[in-house]
């Protein structure tokens, strides 16, 4: 599905006052060669907010919009994006332990959907994702996650790596997927502060991110079939979390 004409910031202007006003903004298109005070103005606000920018030729703004985009549009985000520090900081002043849900290089935006879907029915607070590489949470996504998007968290991110470090600092261990892994899944600790990284179908986790990993699980599978879509296998982590949390004690022996 693409984009609608209601989620176009057109203009340099209109842009700057948008991001000013603390509207959450998914991308910016800016035309290749294209300069002048505005457009440092908004490069500099787009570094500081954390809006990626992606330098288009002017025929790529022109399938956009009929309209005067001055050589920039941007792409309005439908959900907030909020700072990851203060979700953590937001979820410990409940009293409950965080759960989070890392995306690393998920591009299809329905798996994006999906997994949001069973973070919060799972009782998961936030979803994190880089400002990069990842399917942007678009009407797709919206509609996939049946609304559950509106109902969780999402901090974007500039580095997942630092993001970890935030994570670690706070006390939040970070678990990763591996199929050599000599855990289960079920065998985990998941009572804790914890943070679940899912990667891509096919690549995985970026092994650079895995290796920033606490604890690391596999999924059991009945055969030698491939493996469970990511959206399932999120699912299945998750719920073992919420089992974990709402319905069994941990044994002495698990992970602490």
């Amino acid at each position: 599905m693409g984009k609608s004409s209601a989620s176009l910031i057109i203009g340099r202007q209109p842009l700057i006052e948008a991001i000013e006003q603390g509207r959450a903004i998914d991308k910016i298109l800016l035309q290749k060669n294209t300069s002048g005070d505005s457009i440092a103005t908004i490069k500099q606000l787009a570094k500081q907010h954390q809006i990626p920018i992606q330098l288009v030729p002017v025929e790529k703004l022109n399938t956009l919009t009929k309209a005067n985009h001055q050589g920039i549009i941007a792409f309005a985000a439908l959900v907030p994006y909020m700072d990851l520090q203060q979700v953590i900081d937001f979820v410990v002043q409940q009293g409950v332990a965080p759960l989070f849900v890392m995306l690393d290089g998920i591009t299809d935006v329905r798996n994006i959907g999906a997994i949001a879907r069973s973070a919060v029915c799972c009782g998961a607070q936030a979803i994190i994702i880089p400002d990069k590489g990842v399917g942007a949470l678009n009407e797709e996504a919206l509609k996939s996650s049946a609304g559950a998007l509106q109902h969780i968290q999402v901090c974007r991110v500039n580095s997942l790596l630092k993001a970890v470090d935030t994570l670690h600092l706070n006390g939040i261990q970070v678990y990763t997927s591996e199929m050599r892994a000599e855990k289960n899944v079920f065998e985990l600790n998941l009572t804790i502060p914890a943070c679940i990284i899912m990667g891509a179908e096919g690549r995985g986790v970026q092994p650079y991110l895995a290796k920033a990993a606490d604890y690391f699980f596999k999924i059991p599978m009945a055969g030698n079939f491939d493996s469970f879509n990511v959206s399932v296998a999120a699912g299945i982590v998750l719920y073992e979390a919420l089992k974990q949390r709402q319905f069994s004690s941990i044994s002495a022996n698990k992970l602490s």
